[in-house]
C-alpha cells in the first residue's frame, strides 16, 4: 500500500569493489611497483645461484623462494589496497600491537644466524623479522596518534606518539638493529613535521640523535665497527663494500652484460643488501637510473595524491609510508655505493628475502588504500565536522 501511495524508492546503484578499486587506484604507482618486483627476479637470476651452489641447492633455488614470496607480498599488495582507510587502521594497529609483542620476544626465541644482531624467528624452513612488520604498523598508529592531536579537545596524541618513537627506537637498537630504528625515527619525523611541529623542535630533536649516536659508538661495538668502516679512506677490497664498488666502477654505463659479472661469486648479501651492485655491474648505469625513477615516481606520485587530501590521518599515514618506503631504497643503494655506513638493509620489492617482501606489499597495499581518489567534500563540512 505504502508503494502504491508513495511510489517504490529506487535502488541504490552500489558500484562493485573491483571496478571502483579499478577506478580509484593510482595505477602508476602500482604499475612501478610490479615493475621493480620484475627487476628484482630479473637480478635474483644472475645473483642467486652461487649462493644456492655454496648451500647445495638447485641453481635457481632462491628465485623461485623470491617469486613465492613475492606472489603473497603482491596479494597482501592488492588485498589491502582494496580496503577503506579506516580498515585499514584498525588492522595496523592490531598487526603492530602482535609485531611489537615479538619484537621484545627476540631475546628469549630469536636467533641471529651468526651476523651479530637477533632479529629474527627461525621457523626451520623459512625465518621471519618481525621489525619488518612493525614498520607499516607504527606509521599508521603514530599517523592515528598525530592526527588525534589536531580535533579540538583530542588527546594528547603527539606526546604519546613521541614516547611510542623512543621506545620502539630503543628496543631496536637493543638488538642492535639501527637501521629499522632510523627508518622508524625518519618516518614518525616526517609525520610530526606535516602535522606542524615546530623547526626549534625538530633541530633539538636531532642533536639527541646525534648524541645517541655518539653513545651507540662509544658503547656498541657491531656499530662502533660499521662507522670505522665507513670513515676508513681505504677501502679492503676483500669486504663487501670493497668487492660492491669494484663491480660498481666496472659495469660502467651499459654494463659487462647479463650473466657475466663477477662481484655475485664474493659477496655473500649479492642477493640481498647489495643487488644494486650486481645491477650495475651486469646491466650498467641505465638499470640504476631506471630503478632511480621507479622508485622517485613512486613517491612523488604518492606526495600528489596525499597533498589533496584533506583527512589529516589518511594525509599524515601516507606521507609516513612513503618516506619511510623511499629512504630505506636510499640507505640500500646508498650503501652500496659508500655515501653510508652498512645498514643491512633490503632494496624494497628488488632484494631477496621473505619478510622484507611481505611487509614491504603490506605497507605499499596501505599506501595504495590512503592515495585511492576519493570525494573530499567542501573545506566548509570538514570545518563545520570539527565544530560539533
Amino acid at each position: 500500500m505504502t508503494a502504491m501511495v508513495h511510489g517504490s524508492a529506487p535502488a541504490r546503484d552500489v558500484e562493485p569493489v573491483l571496478p571502483k578499486w579499478w577506478r580509484t587506484i593510482d595505477k602508476w604507482t602500482m604499475s612501478c611497483i610490479l615493475i621493480l618486483f620484475g627487476v628484482g627476479l630479473l637480478l635474483g637470476f644472475a645473483a642467486s645461484p652461487p649462493l644456492a651452489e655454496k648451500n647445495g641447492f638447485g641453481p635457481f633455488h632462491y628465485v623461485e623462494r623470491q617469486a613465492f614470496f613475492g606472489g603473497v607480498a603482491l596479494t597482501a599488495m592488492f588485498i589491502t589496497s582494496m580496503m577503506s582507510p579506516t580498515l585499514v587502521r584498525r588492522l595496523a594497529v592490531i598487526g603492530f600491537a602482535v609485531s611489537l609483542l615479538a619484537v621484545l620476544a627476540l631475546p628469549l626465541f630469536g636467533t641471529d644466524f651468526g651476523k651479530g644482531a637477533v632479529r629474527w624467528y627461525s621457523l626451520g624452513f623459512a625465518s621471519i623479522q618481525p621489525s619488518e612488520f612493525l614498520k607499516p604498523g607504527f606509521v599508521v598508529v603514530a599517523a592515528w596518534l598525530l592526527a588525534s592531536a589536531q580535533e579540538i579537545n583530542g588527546p594528547p596524541g603527539r606526546l604519546w606518539s613521541f614516547f611510542l618513537t623512543v621506545f620502539i627506537v630503543f628496543i631496536l637498537a637493543l638488538q642492535p638493529d639501527f637501521g629499522q630504528a632510523s627508518l622508524i625515527l625518519f618516518a614518525w619525523g616526517v609525520m610530526y613535521f606535516v602535522a606542524g611541529a615546530p623547526i626549534l623542535l625538530l633541530v633539538g630533536m636531532a642533536g639527541m640523535v646525534v648524541l645517541a649516536g655518539t653513545f651507540a659508538y662509544s658503547k656498541s661495538e657491531h656499530f662502533a665497527r660499521r662507522i670505522d668502516g665507513f670513515l676508513n679512506p681505504d677501502i679492503d677490497p676483500t669486504t663487501q663494500l670493497g668487492y660492491a664498488t669494484k663491480a660498481i666502477r666496472e659495469g660502467g654505463f651499459l654494463g659487462v652484460g647479463v650473466g657475466e659479472g663477477e662481484v655475485k661469486w664474493s659477496l655473500p648479501d649479492a642477493h640481498t643488501d647489495f643487488i644494486i651492485a650486481v645491477a650495475a655491474e651486469e646491466y650498467g648505469l641505465v638499470l640504476v637510473l631506471i630503478i632511480l625513477a621507479l622508485f622517485t615516481m613512486i613517491v612523488l606520485r604518492s606526495f600528489y595524491r596525499l597533498v589533496k587530501e584533506r583527512d589529516p590521518f589518511i594525509r599524515l599515514a601516507g606521507t609516513g609510508l612513503a618516506a619511510m618506503f623511499c629512504v630505506q631504497a636510499l640507505i640500500n643503494m646508498g650503501v652500496a655505493v659508500r655515501l653510508l655506513p652498512a645498514k643491512g638493509m633490503t632494496l624494497p620489492f628488488v632484494s631477496y628475502g621473505g619478510s622484507s617482501l611481505i611487509a614491504g606489499g603490506i605497507a605499499v597495499g596501505m599506501l595504495l588504500a590512503f592515495t585511492r581518489t576519493r570525494p573530499q567534500g567542501q573545506i566548509g563540512d570538514i570545518l563545520r565536522g570539527h565544530m560539533r
